[in-house]
């Protein structure tokens, strides 16, 4: 049986998006591959048999989860791990919940890192890079709010970008 690569987000409004666009078409490589968005679950590999088993239990995460607010005040980094420079999340309970529900037994793959809420909007950049453009973005100050109401299970195709698989609305 085939094995596809999956992963778990949330997209935020076109108003943040088209904010966070502003930035990846300059600072991310892998701009066109995905739109802005929450990681809620990082990538991994399932077969079919696995996806229509997780649906349910995404399902019921989705049912059981009322939409919630998200605020973005300031941009942060990853440095020195990764050279990611992101719209950072405030702490966010509904959020943090998500993820440990979404990486509890019985779902595929492996939390790599700690769960930070971000929207990427810089990676892959030579460390000057890095320094030079988070130096400048670090001392901007943000003030988005938006309302999460749906996450996305998703799949990568043969050319990295992403896609969704299936849509799942909070509260319904």
């Amino acid at each position: 049986m085939s094995q596809l690569t999956y992963g778990i987000a949330a997209f935020p409004s076109k108003k943040i998006q088209d904010i966070a666009n502003s930035y990846r078409m300059r600072y991310d490589p892998s701009y066109s591959k995905i739109p802005p968005h929450i990681t809620l679950k990082e990538s991994f590999t399932a077969d079919q048999q696995t996806i229509d088993r997780l649906s349910k239990d995404l399902s019921k995460i989705a049912k059981e989860t009322e939409p919630f607010d998200i605020e973005i005040k300031k941009v942060s980094s990853f440095s020195p791990i990764t050279h990611t420079i992101y719209l950072k999340i405030e702490p966010n309970d509904t959020l943090s919940k998500l993820n440990e529900q979404m990486n509890a037994e019985g779902f595929p793959g492996e939390q790599e890192f700690k769960f930070v809420p971000h929207i990427t909007i810089s990676q892959d950049l030579s460390e000057d890079e890095h320094s030079d453009v988070y130096g400048t973005l670090k001392i901007s100050s943000f003030d988005l709010k938006d309302t999460i109401d749906r996450f996305q299970l998703l799949y990568q195709l043969d050319d990295g970008s992403w896609t969704v698989y299936e849509t799942y609305k909070l509260g319904e």
